[in-house]
């Protein structure tokens, strides 16, 4: 069974602490571990969105609207927020600080530890395709609805660091058209030329990290 490196270790609370779009973006390029009975997965997030609560008519906390499913939201940053869309698992850190209900969206990973398990739990040999989406990532890494509301500073789930985008890419997100002007923000985030991004579109412009 593949054994992470020992100096991969969950990034604590902190890091969650950020606003949520610089959070967005600082979470490009972290390692997603999940650990299960059946081992450890884990990839490189290349792709977020942002979803900014109250006023942001895209998130499920527009308008403050508090049900069983957004609970989450209103606590602490760094919780996973897990939701079913359709017959997927999409997978979510909790943002914004208590009652500030934010949260962003995985999109998608570059896998990179526990791929054999990721392959059998897909019933696939390509590698693209394994974690190119927000519902193939978490079927990929065993994540489940059991992950709502658990903390992401330790195990079973959690992010470590990883490596450092040269350039990130910003554009609107997808997949919510009926959204009003929401649709429109650029609050989506993706590492650029990343061959697992989900979707390559027009972006609005390029973030430079080079030094």
């Amino acid at each position: 069974m593949e054994e992470l490196p020992k100096d991969i270790v969950p990034l604590q609370q902190d890091f969650y602490e950020q606003p949520t779009l610089e959070l967005a973006m600082a979470m490009l390029g972290c390692l997603l571990v999940k650990e299960t009975h059946q081992g450890i997965s884990a990839g490189f997030i290349v792709e977020t969105e942002a979803y900014k609560g109250p006023g942001d008519r895209a998130a499920h906390s527009y308008n403050n609207r508090r049900t069983a499913r957004t609970e989450v939201m209103f606590h602490r940053s760094g919780l996973a927020y897990t939701y079913l869309m359709h017959t997927h698992c999409l997978f979510n850190v909790v943002s914004g600080g208590e009652e500030k209900p934010e949260a962003i969206l995985v999109r998608a990973l570059e896998p990179r530890y526990g791929i054999d398990i990721m392959k059998t739990r897909r019933g696939l040999e390509e590698l693209k395709n394994l974690t190119n989406c927000p519902g193939k990532l978490t079927k990929s890494l065993g994540i489940t609805m059991e992950d709502y509301g658990c903390s992401l500073t330790h195990p079973p789930i959690y992010l470590a660091k990883g490596f450092y985008p040269e350039s990130i890419s910003v554009g609107k997100r997808i997949g919510i058209e009926n959204t009003g002007e929401a649709r429109d923000y650029p609050w989506r985030f993706w590492v650029t030329n990343n061959q697992f991004v989900s979707r390559h579109q027009k972006f609005e412009y390029e973030v430079n990290l080079k030094p």
